[in-house]
């Protein structure tokens, strides 16, 4: 049976941890970021669909790449990260369900419908992308997600040889420098934003 973590796992994963603008000189390992992969995969997804496709910048060239094609303020975030990661989306995704989810023939439901795909893309990498900031906190990692990037650009870049693969959001990575910390936005009691029916 389930029980609750301990506080100070909460604390770690949510209610201490927060998006950095910038980090420390300690690297992150490749081994590290097989880790991360290898938690955020186990996050449910709709039918096992796991849309998201990742690329870990890690190499000098590849994070300059990255940091052209983002507003300004976000290229040097990208720059100076240890590892920047594109959470890219792909909207063939279904083309792996006879593998991914054997228990029907999801593949069928996609077929000739890339709206329904694209929509499905959205939603479902976009939760790959929170399993991967939780998986990363909970690695002892930090993160710094963001839109303010040219998704065109970075599509062109990196996605190029597979355009049915697109950006979805990208995320700075690596163990965080609390001097970088903006003060804490508001976070609304519970009334605010939620009702029972």
């Amino acid at each position: 049976m389930n029980v609750p973590i301990d506080d100070s796992a909460l604390d770690q994963i949510f209610r201490e941890a927060r998006t950095y603008n910038g980090y420390t000189d300690q690297p992150v390992s490749e081994q590290q970021l097989h880790a991360i992969w290898d938690l955020m995969k186990m996050g449910p997804t709709s039918a096992n669909q796991l849309p998201a496709r990742l690329i870990w910048c890690v190499s000098d060239e590849a994070k300059e790449r990255l940091a052209t094609q983002c507003a300004d303020g976000n290229d040097d975030k990208v720059r100076s990260a240890p590892v920047s990661v594109i959470i890219g989306m792909d909207e063939n995704f279904h083309e792996q369900l006879p593998d991914l989810f054997p228990h029907a023939d999801a593949k069928s439901w996609f077929e000739g419908d890339l709206e329904k795909r694209k929509e499905s893309a959205m939603r479902n990498s976009s939760l790959q992308g929170a399993y991967f900031i939780i998986a990363a906190r909970a690695l002892g990692l930090d993160t710094g997600p963001m839109s303010g990037f040219d998704a065109d650009g970075v599509d062109s870049a990196f996605f190029g040889d597979t355009p049915h693969v697109t950006a979805n959001f990208i995320s700075t990575l690596g163990y965080g420098d609390r001097d970088s910390l903006f003060d804490r936005s508001p976070r609304p009691a519970f009334e605010r934003f939620n009702s029972i029916a």
